[in-house]
């Protein structure tokens, strides 16, 4: 008996959206702040289909320091100031957007701070460190269980980490998605969640967040381009998802320095 292909297939509500489609990006760091210039570039490709495109809220209480410059792009006079602010002011005025910044981290403890309570339809979390994305995990199981017809219903949250020359992308489903009936795929309405399908990887990582003091530092920690790298293919996903109305991958396996992907299959 042939085997069908596995696919996902996106959620109706996401491919024909009457109001822009809510994202909330954590994390302005080194892979957040170019996920961040490639939302911009998709909310503007979507709108030239005809659609109502992206509102962006950035979620980071991060301060800008010399050791941020080079791998992000601040400029000397912006040292000081809060990342998301910085970035999101520089994008509505350029765009004419009306985005978010939100100096806060997005946890369980920031929740009853954050606008609407931290609902969104598309959640992407670039963090450092392992506990931040399971206290994130924590948090979207809480705005799950309070966010069953609204407009911002959360469907999928994708999660991008690296070391120095490797990183990973997941994405998850936060419900399970209606999927259509098809002779020549097989549909999958669930995709595991990083926390729980890599939850003794991410227990047995080095949870170390601790500060750069200057760009060379910073750059011994985390290669120039691999956060460039994951962020590009993490907005790939994302399009797919958006455009194609199906995707086929949920994620990837990236090795910079060796040049290499492996792709994370449906199944």
């Amino acid at each position: 008996m042939k085997t069908l292909p596995a696919i996902h297939f996106t959620d109706t509500s996401l491919l024909d959206p009457a109001n822009p489609i809510t994202v909330n990006l954590i994390g302005a760091g080194g892979t957040g702040h170019r996920m961040l210039t490639e939302l911009v570039r998709m909310h503007i490709s979507l709108q030239a289909f005809g659609r109502p495109g992206l509102q962006v809220n950035l979620f980071d209480d991060d301060i800008i320091t010399e050791a941020n410059r080079g791998r992000q792009l601040f400029a000397q006079s912006e040292i000081g100031h809060f990342k998301s602010v910085i970035l999101i002011n520089r994008i509505n005025r350029f765009n004419g957007t009306n985005w978010k910044a939100v100096p806060e981290r997005f946890g369980t403890k920031t929740l009853h701070l954050l606008p609407s309570s931290g609902k969104a339809n598309i959640y992407i979390s670039c963090v450092d460190t392992a506990s931040a994305r399971f206290d994130i995990a924590t948090a979207l199981r809480k705005v799950c269980n309070n966010s069953r017809s609204d407009r911002a219903k959360p469907f999928y949250w994708m999660d991008l980490g690296n070391s120095r020359y490797t990183g990973q992308l997941v994405l998850s489903t936060l419900a399970e998605i209606k999927q259509p009936v098809s002779e020549r795929f097989n549909p999958i309405a669930v995709l595991p969640k990083v926390t729980d399908e890599f939850r003794n990887l991410l227990e047995s990582a080095d949870d170390k967040d601790e500060p750069s003091c200057s760009q060379a530092e910073a750059l011994k920690k985390q290669d120039l381009y691999v956060n460039t790298a994951l962020a590009v293919y993490g907005a790939e996903l994302l399009w797919q998802l958006l455009t194609d109305g199906m995707i086929e991958n949920r994620g990837l396996f990236l090795n910079i320095k060796k040049f290499k992907m492996v792709a994370l299959k449906i199944a």
